[in-house]
């Protein structure tokens, strides 16, 4: 027998909005993504914020996960990948019914749903099935506010190849590539090796839907393109491959305005790799000495102030919304070319993002606070 406890339709006057903070996923930067949200629930403000915490396991499955249970598990796996829990979680899917349907059962093991009121939904999750707009279309039909871009943003931003596309229809300067589709590569390699060989090397062979530096080589001559190739087509069987640029890498973080307001763009900051040759993944998360971020980078004004110009307008490019990390190259005569967005960046306190806005006076609390009301703000649907 299936019971229904439901939540009112809305927030109570003077209860506090609930924020469900969603994690895990189907892609491989799963582990990362636990991460992030372990630094979310830690930093979320309770006072302000009622939370309930949802964890997605690498097969798709929702289910109630709490903060310490997933405190636990990273403290005995820093790279852990979520079990299934008992608390399954689903949506109702259709308007006006903004709730988490949470399947239990009762002391007798009968079956038993009740339903979570929630008014904002923040998603913490990387790559594909969770940042490509997959999961904000599914928020989107569950008739839910979540935390940053939406749809066609998230899955442009998601694809290398589209976002450069989108970036140059605005004007924006972007460095030479070519794109490798599976049927191309198995078809034509000789083919797919002299337009690579137009670029000039150093190149980096890329998938083009993935994330946290996942699958990305760094290729200093012909010998060594099939197996860069190979290990990115791992990850995702369309490949971006780029040429290698003389120049320094500078982020700039991107928040969404309110309102009318126009977008705002951080302080620019320089990562600065230590004993690898390029920002992969062992310098983002394996290592505390792998990378140092300096912020504001040291440029001078009006480069900077370029940076954070361009910065907007490629969030605007994308049709972003609520926040994105825009990643730049500032090459040695201040040429500002625009390499990739980010639309859910890593969000530990020690991330970039969130570090660029410390920087710039928006400490990691406030950041939270910030995106959860400019979701809040936004209405679901065409906008």
């Amino acid at each position: 027998m299936s019971i229904i406890h439901e939540n009112p339709e809305s927030t109570a006057a003077g209860s506090k909005p609930c924020v469900a903070v969603v994690f895990g996923g189907r892609s491989s930067e799963h582990s990362v993504s636990l991460i992030t949200a372990r630094s979310v629930l830690r930093a979320i403000d309770r006072d302000t914020w009622d939370v309930v915490s949802v964890g997605i396991s690498t097969d798709g499955a929702w289910f109630l996960y709490s903060q310490e249970e997933l405190e636990a598990l990273l403290h005995e796996q820093p790279m852990a990948q979520l079990p299934v829990g008992r608390r399954r979680v689903s949506l109702p899917l259709q308007t006006g019914d903004s709730r988490l349907l949470i399947h239990d059962s009762d002391e007798h093991g009968a079956a038993l749903t009740r339903g979570r009121h929630v008014d904002v939904v923040f998603p913490l999750l990387h790559g594909p099935f969770g940042e490509d707009g997959t999961l904000q279309g599914l928020l989107e039909l569950a008739d839910l506010s979540y935390v940053g871009c939406g749809v066609a943003a998230s899955a442009i931003g998601m694809d290398k190849h589209f976002m450069k596309l989108a970036f140059q229809a605005a004007g924006l300067e972007v460095g030479p590539y070519t794109v490798v589709r599976d049927r191309t590569w198995r078809t034509d390699p000789q083919g797919v090796h002299r337009a690579v060989a137009e670029l000039g090397f150093p190149v980096f062979v890329k998938p083009a839907r993935a994330g946290s530096s996942f699958g990305i080589t760094r290729v200093a001559d012909p010998s060594g393109l099939d197996a860069a190739i190979e290990t990115a087509r791992e990850h995702d069987r369309k490949l971006v491959i780029e040429a290698g640029i003389d120049g320094r890498e500078i982020e700039c973080a991107v928040l969404g305005g309110h309102g009318t307001d126009e977008a705002r763009a951080s302080l620019p900051g320089e990562i600065e790799v230590q004993g690898h040759a390029f920002y992969d993944f062992e310098a983002k998360y394996l290592e505390d000495d792998g990378a140092a971020l300096s912020c504001p980078a040291k440029l001078p004004e009006d480069v900077i102030d370029t940076l954070r110009r361009e910065a907007v307008r490629a969030f605007h490019a994308v049709d972003g919304e609520g926040l994105a990390r825009c990643d730049f190259f500032v090459t040695p005569d201040h040429r500002v070319i625009i390499n990739e967005i980010n639309t859910m960046p890593g969000f530990t306190p020690i991330s970039m993002y969130p570090r660029m806005w410390d920087a710039s006076g928006l400490q990691y609390s406030a950041l939270i606070d910030e995106l959860i009301t400019l979701a809040l703000q936004r209405p679901v649907g065409l906008r």
